[in-house]
């Protein structure tokens, strides 16, 4: 097997005392790298970067198995999150600040580091991946700042609820959440048939997933780690009420949506709203999984999630400044 190089690093944020990590992975036999083959990571609202790409289950990381096919990948951590600093309002008691790091935050993180990544490499472009959470920042960033991004996949993301979603437990918002990793199997796997789901999520995966996510925190207490809740005042804000946080019709760079069939956090009905609304994208893919979750990149059809990100970064596809939009779906 090629040696995957691996680095960890902090970078400032865009405020006095603001960290934020970043881990890159790529083929050490491999330089210099294009826009073509940069990528970026952004996690979502609950689970930092390493718990969704870098848990060596099934066909391996994702941030491997991109790295693996010639990748330059990076994977960011917001404030708030991993080994980025935590605000001030995350240190103390759940209640003793209001909901911490909300949505523009991270969107200013995720300018941050990729500044940071096209200076260090000398690149004008990126290509981003953002998952649920992660897909509002990464396609709000991408709608205000097209001339710096490739391509763009959103795996399971966020986008207009006619109803409270299930992130959002109802009452007074404090500061953060606190996250209990092992009952979240349950959680995880409430839409999947109950015979299916060792199958679909098989233990020993779960197990290695969970001991990430622990080591993630460095505060956590019994297996419980804090999350950010700043994400569902956003949530309230917008998502609910049926005020999106961004447009997608400003985005004009090549779009993949990526969308699992038991996902109860973000319903097909959602998927199919955004999908059209990215109507000015240079050309916009579908791709709908069978047998899967919200949490469909940590499962079982996991690789059909990994094919189809190799498959759209090294497409050539249409040229880059079409602005009129050609799709397809897949299903």
């Amino acid at each position: 097997m090629t040696r995957i190089s691996t680095e960890n690093y902090l970078i400032p944020g865009d405020e006095p005392g603001i960290a934020l990590h970043i881990r890159r992975k790529h083929r050490a036999d491999r330089a210099p790298f294009t826009p073509a083959s940069t990528v970026l990571l952004m996690h979502g609202a609950t689970l930092p970067a390493e718990s969704l790409y870098d848990v060596a289950v099934g066909q391996g990381a994702f941030m491997d198995v991109l790295a693996e096919a010639g990748f330059d990948v990076y994977a960011l951590n917001v404030r708030g999150f991993g080994a980025s600093t935590r605000p001030a309002g995350m240190l103390g008691a759940p209640d003793a600040a209001p909901p911490q790091v909300r949505t523009e935050a991270a969107v200013r993180d995720l300018g941050s580091a990729i500044d940071h990544i096209l200076a260090a490499r000398g690149l004008s472009r990126l290509s981003l991946i953002g998952m649920s959470w992660g897909g509002t920042v990464s396609g709000a960033y991408t709608a205000a700042h097209n001339d710096r991004i490739e391509k763009l996949m959103l795996i399971a993301p966020q986008w207009l609820s006619d109803g409270p979603p299930r992130i959002d437990p109802g009452g007074v918002l404090q500061a953060y959440r606190r996250f209990d990793v092992r009952a979240f199997r349950q959680r995880w796997l409430e839409g999947v048939p109950a015979h299916r789901r060792d199958e679909i999520l098989p233990p020993e995966w779960f197990a290695r997933w969970a001991e990430v996510m622990i080591a993630s925190d460095s505060g956590a207490q019994d297996g419980i780690v804090r999350a950010p809740a700043g994400v569902i005042q956003d949530v309230r804000e917008y998502w609910a009420v049926g005020r999106p946080f961004y447009d997608p019709g400003a985005i004009t760079v090549p779009v993949l949506l990526v969308h699992a069939e038991w996902d109860l956090d973000v319903p097909l009905p959602r998927m199919q709203a955004l999908f059209q609304r990215l109507n000015n994208s240079a050309y916009r893919r579908w791709l709908e999984i069978g047998e899967g979750t919200h949490m469909v990149v940590m499962e079982k059809n996991r690789w059909q999630v990994l094919d189809a990100v190799v498959g759209f970064l090294t497409s050539a596809g249409a040229p880059r400044e079409r602005a009129a939009a050609s799709s397809d779906v897949e299903t």
